[in-house]
This record gives structure tokens, sequence and C-alpha cells, in this order.
């Protein structure tokens, strides 16, 4: 018998959805999806990207008919149509303490998120590694002052920086926090923003409660969705801290660990 408790899943892309290996979604996990939503289940994304970057994945994943996408580690949230109904960007009081001190002493590239455009405060080694790790050489975005985070509204920074360094960051910049998923970089979002905030935002505009949700994560901005969620998924490719949020543990992502909890929960056969 299928679980009628839940009626909404939240997934993240890197390392839950698609591997970070292929940079896929497998058919196999295609086929569960449309089976979840055949059985009345909402499906939305709830990723740390900026909605702009959902063009650079695979035509598996631009194909299927989301509900729903919660971007930016829950900063804009966009209907099926991509179209944002709730937005939170940057409190320019935090930006106006954070920009001129990145200006004196950032010798890290920094990225700074806008809805429709990035850019960098420049560009280094540390950068071009990451980007090597996903098949990509070039650069993403282009070379900007960073002033402009003052007069444009900015969703999200990703600093290149050690973990050790978040709390720094975050100290120059008052109303800010760090939701890290990876070891090169930080997402800097609002302190009273996250996942859980845009899960919220999602679920009370299709009229479903906390209690009948789901969310599958693997990296450390996927803590609060998984802690928010009725049931909260990690994969087996997520660390010990990341797991120990979590309700169920599944396979990793290349395991197809997404089905995996999806029948082991009866919400597909």
């Amino acid at each position: 018998m299928r679980n009628l408790m839940i009626k909404a899943i939240f997934f993240d892309i890197d390392g839950t959805l698609v591997s970070m290996k292929t940079r896929k979604i497998t058919d196999t996990v295609i086929e569960a999806l449309h089976k979840a939503q055949k059985n009345g289940i909402k499906l939305f994304i709830s990723s740390g990207r900026p909605p702009m970057q959902l063009s650079l994945l695979d035509d598996s994943f631009n194909a299927f008919p989301w509900d729903g996408y919660v971007m930016f580690n829950g900063q804009c949230c966009m209907g099926a149509d991509r179209e944002p109904f709730y937005e939170k960007t940057m409190p320019v009081e935090a930006l106006e303490k954070l920009v001129p001190w990145l200006k004196e002493t950032a010798d890290f590239c920094c990225t700074f998120h806008e809805k429709t455009y990035s850019y960098d405060l420049k560009f280094n080694q540390r950068t071009y590694n990451y980007l090597s790790s996903i098949g990509k050489t070039e650069r993403m975005t282009p070379i900007d002052d960073p002033v402009r985070a003052l007069t444009h509204p900015t969703y999200m920074i990703c600093p290149y920086i050690p973990e050790e360094m978040d709390a720094e960051f975050v100290a120059h910049a008052p109303g800010l926090k760090s939701a890290r998923w990876t070891p090169d970089f930080a997402d800097i979002i609002p302190a009273d923003g996250g996942k859980d905030v845009g899960i919220q935002k999602m679920l009370d505009r299709f009229g479903i409660s906390r209690e009948e949700s789901m969310a599958f994560g693997d990296g450390g901005n996927d803590i609060t969705m998984l802690e928010y969620a009725a049931i909260g998924v990690a994969m087996g490719n997520a660390n010990e801290r990341v797991k120990s949020h979590a309700d169920y543990i599944t396979d990793e992502c290349e395991q197809d660990g997404i089905v995996t909890a999806l029948k082991h929960f009866k919400l597909i056969d």
C-alpha cells in the first residue's frame, strides 16, 4: 500500500539528483520520479544554484515537469513556469560593511549572484580547480566591481575560501550566514534565509503541510531542509554530519539512492 502521508518531495540537485561524476540523472531515477508524480506527489527542486544555471543541466532534468523550484538556497521560489513568487535578497546594510572589506583585503575569488547576472571579484587557482572538478576550465562569470551589490539586488555570495574562514567572512557581514556544501566555497545568504524557509514558502503556496513533506540532500546546505521536512533523507554519499540530521540514509546518488528511498517509504512500487 502506498504511503498517503507524503504529498511533496524536495530534491537537492548536485550529488543528490545529479551525479557529481557523470553530471546526469539516471533513467531509473527519472522513471521513478514520473511514478511518484503519477501517484499525486508534487516534486520540487531545492538547490543552492542560481536559477540561470538550470539551463546548464542536461535535457533529462530540464524536460522533467517539476512542480516548482527553490533556488539560491531558499532565497528565490519559482513555480513550474520558473517565474518567481517569493524572493529574498541580501540586506544592503550587510553589504555596505562587507564590500569595503573585500575590496581592501580579499585575495580570494568571490562570486556575487543576482537573478540574471553573476560576476567575480577575481579569478584564482582555487576557482580553476573547482571548475576543473566539474568538467569546466573556462571562467564562467566576468570580473566586476562588488560595489555593484550596493545598488543591484544580490541573492547569494560564494567566496572561494576554506571552511575555517567562514566565521571571519560573516563577521564582516552582520545579517548574513554561511550555508556550505563543498570544501571549495561557501554559499553566503541572509541569516534568516535557507532551504527550510524556501520549502515553507512553497508548501504554503500549494496548501501542503510540513508533516506531508520529504526532502533529499547530501550537502551541508541541505541540513535545514532535512530537519524541516517530516522525513529527511540523506544520500549515501553525504558526509557524517549531514547524515546525523537525517531520518533515513539511502544509497549513494550513483546507486540510484532516490529510487531506494522512494520504494522504502512506499511512495512508488
